[in-house]
């Protein structure tokens, strides 16, 4: 097997990446075990830990002091409008001073396979589902979280110079070479920039801006842990327990080696760093030792019109859509999963039967 990424090797869990996972068999038949609330809270505290630990003394020794210009961004959010990404918003929120702005880098761009056809006056990048979705979920933090400056910033990026930068975005993402990877190092790319417009209010016209933010959360490994994809749900329907957890061990096992160096190369190239919450090891650690339908249970059908929380919002990541509804975050916590390169549109853009799996050439 590949070796894993060092910091994902924790004392108690190396069957994790080097053998097959065992699977206790009390799984197999307890499909009604209730989601214990006392999770979220656990979770909560613990997520809250890992920010501190990566948004607090942001760039002390090159300001000289412990506060800087307040008045500007420090930490920014790759902001998709999404469960992962709106809880860190909200959660920093409450361990940055409120006269710090936060940054959210919302990436939208033209596809000629779907926009070609757009009448005279049509945004493009107002059409992509991640603009659309990053809107809504800017104006509900706005709501839950007043006084704070939300800076939505809008990434625009035309087609003719995503193809200007395709040649640069493929030599960092290296060694990988699929279209998948240059459709997500796309969207890593341009969104790490963080050059694109704000707006003061929603009506106001648009102001050029680039963020000041050298710190980038990222909310990569929420679904690796929480059951976040559909094919999550596929292996319960095929399998039950054993096989959902056999496919969550598996996206797990190899974050490092598909994930984290591409992600790392591509941003980093903007200068500026990218932190993942999630994947910090006290949270790992308390994430592997939960049950699973603690997490997310396949087995607990949804029930769209009860009041009960635990009930209403669907099983995938239930246990982060929980502790989004504690936040205030009601319309977010049932946000679908939505893929980066189908959210800001750089999948497919010369044609729609390209497989992901397809190997690029330069």
């Amino acid at each position: 097997m590949t070796r894993q990424h060092p910091s994902f090797l924790l004392p108690g869990y190396h069957t994790v990446f080097r053998t097959k996972p065992k699977v206790p068999r009390f799984l197999s038949i307890s499909n009604e075990a209730p989601l214990d609330l006392g999770v979220v809270e656990r979770l909560r505290t613990a997520l809250d830990k890992s920010l501190r630990l990566r948004t607090q003394h942001v760039r002390e020794a090159i300001s000289g002091s412990q506060t800087g210009d307040s008045s500007k961004a420090r930490v920014a959010v790759l902001f998709s409008g999404g469960l992962d990404c709106t809880i860190l918003a909200r959660m920093c929120h409450d361990l940055l001073p409120l006269s710090e702005p936060v940054d959210l880098l919302n990436v939208a761009f033209e596809n000629p396979r779907i926009h070609s056809q757009l009448d005279p006056g049509v945004s493009p990048y107002e059409l992509c589902p991640d603009r659309i979705t990053g809107r809504s979920s800017h104006t509900e933090l706005v709501e839950t979280c007043p006084g704070r400056m939300w800076q939505f910033v809008e990434v625009n990026v035309p087609y003719t110079e995503t193809q200007a930068n395709r040649s640069a975005v493929m030599t960092l993402m290296h060694p990988h070479n699929t279209e998948m990877d240059l459709s997500i190092s796309f969207a890593l790319y341009f969104a790490s920039r963080g050059a694109g417009t704000v707006r003061k209010r929603n009506d106001a016209p648009p102001e050029i801006y680039t963020t000041t933010a050298h710190v980038l959360l990222s909310g990569l490994g929420a679904d690796e842990l929480f059951g976040g994809y559909q094919r999550h749900d596929t292996a319960f329907a095929r399998r039950g327990y054993p096989g959902l957890i056999e496919e969550l061990q598996l996206d797990f096992s190899r974050l490092g080696k598909r994930n984290l160096g591409r992600d790392d190369r591509v941003i980093s190239n903007s200068g500026r760093e990218v932190r993942f919450p999630f994947l910090d090891e006290d949270f790992i650690a308390l994430a592997l030792r939960l049950h699973v339908t603690a997490k997310c249970d396949f087995g607990v059908a949804q029930v769209v019109d009860s009041e009960d929380p635990t009930r209403s919002l669907e099983p995938a990541k239930r246990a982060l859509r929980l502790l989004a509804w504690q936040l205030g975050m009601k319309k977010v916590s049932a946000e679908k999963k939505r893929a980066i390169q189908f959210g800001a549109r750089t999948a497919k853009m010369e044609t729609g039967k390209t497989k992901g799996t397809h190997v690029l050439s330069q």
